[in-house]
Formats: structure tokens, sequence, C-alpha cells
């Protein structure tokens, strides 16, 4: 008698490189949940006078005696906070302070009480492109140690924070939020934060905003050294533009584009300096702003009080004025 043996055909070429690249991607994945979950908690609020928790959201440990980034509407107006591990061990915290212009806030956990945590690495130098991989970790609708992975949508968003004011350097990604994401942390491939996730847009769906490491590890750095925030203020509002390629040639400006003046509030160091309407700024300092975003940046490391200068184009003649920016 002839015995019958199932022959399994070879998978196609095609049908091989595609589960080469599921494991790829399932092996990214899983590598950033093995690095950086042990460092996500979630983060339950109390605000009123009873015993349950009435908010939530989630965290990242930055540092090995437990401060934490989270999100300061996470926080704000709370009575109590209370952290849970993925392990399922809580502990209190206390919250540092917190920035609302970045929607950013810091707390301190009782480490000894929550027992073993990992510690997220917040990567402000890491460069982050558009389509890359990346991997939310939180605690949506009260699912902690929640995992979800998409890609980099778009660099440079800008956010109205609950001041109003604009946060500027957001990164917008696809990796599915809900309420209770916030505060949590958005990495690369290798478990290094990027970001801290921070909004959605209600009804929409694989859009999501995070605040970029570079704001967060600079927000930290300041909310630890001091409870708060200090920002230079100049009183002036701009955009960005192109510059006429013959007039920066002249002058010597490498960059194409420069911030336009397009308003200058009375009484403030910017009125003083004498800035108008109309002016090109391509210079803070001795460093070259060639957009909004730039400027932000170069502002933001001059502390309030110390004089710099503002290289500008007026009528086509480039001036350079001195200024003091004040604290906001």
């Amino acid at each position: 008698m002839t015995s019958l043996h199932a022959v399994s055909e070879p998978p196609l070429p095609e049908e091989a490189e595609e589960e080469e690249a599921l494991d790829a991607y399932s092996r990214a994945v899983t590598g950033v949940v093995d690095t950086l979950g042990a460092a996500v908690v979630s983060v339950d609020v109390r605000r009123g006078r009873r015993g349950t928790p009435d908010g939530a959201g989630s965290g990242v440990i930055v540092t090995p005696d437990g401060f934490a980034l989270t999100n300061s509407h996470v926080v704000s107006g709370s009575r109590e906070l209370r952290v849970r591990a993925s392990t399922g061990a809580s502990a209190s915290a206390a919250v540092v302070g917190d920035d609302p212009a970045t929607d950013l806030a810091v707390i301190k956990v009782d480490i000894a009480a929550l027992g073993a945590v990992g510690v997220g690495a917040v990567d402000g130098g890491r460069k982050v492109r558009p389509g890359q991989l990346v991997v939310a970790i939180g605690n949506p609708l009260g699912f902690a140690s929640t995992v979800s992975a998409g890609v980099v949508s778009a660099l440079g968003r800008s956010l109205r924070g609950r001041d109003n004011r604009l946060i500027d350097g957001v990164i917008q990604h696809t990796a599915p939020l809900n309420p209770g994401n916030s505060g949590g942390p958005l990495a690369d491939t290798r478990g290094r934060v990027i970001g801290i996730n921070t909004a959605i847009i209600a009804r929409s769906q694989g859009i999501g905003f995070a605040v970029g490491a570079e704001i967060a590890a600079w927000v930290l750095a300041q909310l630890l050294a001091r409870g708060r925030v200090r920002r230079s203020f100049l009183g002036v509002g701009g955009a960005t533009r192109p510059l006429d390629r013959r007039l920066a040639r002249a002058h010597g400006i490498e960059a194409p584009t420069a911030v336009e003046v397009m308003s200058v509030d009375s009484g403030t160091p910017a009125a003083r300096a004498g800035l108008r309407d109309g002016d090109v700024v391509y210079r803070l300092g001795d460093r070259a702003v060639p957009s909004i975003d730039a400027f932000v940046r170069a502002l933001r490391d001059v502390p309030p009080g110390q004089p710099t200068t503002l290289g500008i184009l007026r009528r086509g003649q480039a001036l350079t004025i001195a200024v003091t920016p004040v604290e906001r």
C-alpha cells in the first residue's frame, strides 16, 4: 500500500518578504515595550473630596529617583495623585511643577513604595523623521499598559495650549490614542522617548499629537531646577517669509527665509527697542532665525534680563538693534 504524505509548498518570494517584514515590525514594537514599558505609569487624579479618582492619565518616569513627566492638564487642580506601575503596585505622587504653555508637568513619585520600575530616556537630540515607526504606551480609558504603534505623520505642528498659547514643536503621528493616553510617552524603536502624548482630534482617526522631546527635555530641566519655567518675552508677533535672494546675498544672509514682524505690542521690549511692523528679523544674538520656530528656540535660550541683539532688514538696509527681553 502506498502511503500519502502532505507536501507543503515553499512560500513565494513575495510572501517570505512580507512575513519577514511583519516579524521585524513585531520585534521592533515588543523591543520598545521591553525597554520602556516598566517606566510608564498610570496617573490617578482626585480633585474633589470624594475618595475615588475623578481623572486619569499617563506618565513616564525619567529619573532613577522617581521624577516623572506627564501633561499639565492631567494634574491641573489635583488634590491627590496616585500612580500605578505596570506591575500593579501603586504609590502616592506630588506635583513638582507644571507648565500649561507646553501642557507638560513634572511629578515626584514615591519610588520606594512603587518598587522596581524602569526609567525612560528623554532624547531631545534624537532626529525624528516623517514615516518612522513610533510606539505609544499609556493608560487609555483606564486600560493600563496599553501599547499602540504608528508612524510619524508630520513635524513642527503647533497646538493651542489651555492658556491659548501656541505649543510649538509638536509631533503628529498615527499611533492610536484615547482619553487617558495623555502624558504617556511616544517612543522610537530603541525605546527612547521622543515625545509626550498630549492631544487627539475628536472624531478623527490616526491623528494624534505629542510634544517633542526637545521641548520636553527643556521644560523638565526648568521645572526640576526651580519648579517653574522662565520664558523670555519680547512682545512681537511674526511669521516666516522668503527672502529676496539678491537682498540676502548683498547682506551675507545664507538662509532663504527669515521672520517678518507682523505686530509689536506697545510697552514691550520690542517696542522700546524700536522694532516695527514689516521689519524682517534674520538673526537673534549670534543665531540665524530662518523661521518663527527657530526664533522661538533662540529666544528660549536668552535668559530674561540679558541684553541681546536683533539683526533686521528694514527697507532693504541691514540694521542691528539692542533689545533686553523680560520674563513673561
